[in-house]
């Protein structure tokens, strides 16, 4: 692509290095935050119109062109660095320069921390739906084999009885502090950034109160330094998923050693066994 058309090509005359254009394309992965990234666009051009930067029917162009671009999906064969020039450009394709006036007020910096909250929240949403799932199905054990008593072990050796529903709720415990930890991190991710743009704010006068909550954000960031270079929630839920994961292994290891001969606690049905 010529520089001159990138997105952050205004003043830049000479070519970028092959390697190092390959290095910094980060279509291939971030393209995962496609629905989030126009979802975010609608509303902003919204707060857009709200703020008289477009008219009515600008605003009403825009976003018929933005939802004809979320229904036609994310091509994976584009040439695109990133997800945002993607979008972008197709807007650009489908209402000529008008497109280009969705940036205003807007820097990549509050759009891609927008995006990937927005991303990261529907994520949490979708794994605490799993885990209620897990812990569900371990209720539903635990009470259909509520007299069933096994042994219990510290360092596999048998130490006192237990009631099988009682190892099954060891486990649901487990899993509802992971899902405190995530209720917590959602509660920090779900704050809004966009109107930062790059690091010191906007003059424009987009209504963040409004667009926040048109988006389902709780709040809006205080610090418009902070906003965008905040990825402390990132950590937060990787820390979360490590703790799910050692639970889950746990449970997996467990049901592991029941299934031996040598405990013959438990068999594992054809579907989730394997030679």
């Amino acid at each position: 692509m010529d520089e001159s058309k990138k997105l952050w090509g205004g003043r830049f005359a000479g070519k970028t290095d092959p390697g190092f254009a390959e290095f910094n394309n980060s279509f291939r992965f971030d393209r995962r935050l496609f629905e989030a990234d126009v979802t975010a666009s609608i509303a902003y051009c919204e707060a857009l119109e709200g703020a008289s930067v477009l008219t009515a029917e600008e605003g009403n162009q825009i976003r018929r062109a933005l939802r004809d671009i979320l229904a036609a999906g994310c091509f994976n064969d584009s040439s695109a660095e990133d997800v945002h020039s993607f979008v972008e450009a197709r807007l650009i394709e489908l209402t000529g320069d008008l497109g280009r006036r969705l940036h205003t007020g807007r820097s990549r910096n509050d759009q891609v921390a927008t995006d990937f909250r927005l991303w990261l929240r529907d994520a949490i949403d979708d794994l605490n739906t799993i885990i209620r799932d897990t812990q569900t199905a371990l209720l539903d054990f635990a009470e259909t084999n509520r007299e069933i008593v096994i042994p219990g072990y510290t360092h596999l050796q048998r130490a006192q009885p237990v009631l099988l529903a009682h190892w099954c709720l060891a486990y649901f415990e487990m899993l509802a502090r992971d899902r405190e930890r995530l209720s917590e991190v959602r509660a920090r991710v779900n704050v809004m950034p966009l109107g930062s743009a790059a690091l010191a704010g906007t003059s424009f006068q987009i209504d963040r109160e409004a667009l926040a909550s048109s988006l389902g954000f709780a709040a809006v960031s205080r610090n418009s330094l902070d906003a965008v270079s905040d990825r402390d929630f990132c950590v937060e839920f990787l820390s979360a998923c490590a703790l799910i994961m050692v639970h889950l292994s746990r449970l997996a290891e467990d049901i592991i050693l029941y299934a031996t001969t040598e405990f013959g606690i438990f068999e594992l049905g054809d579907a989730i066994a394997t030679g």
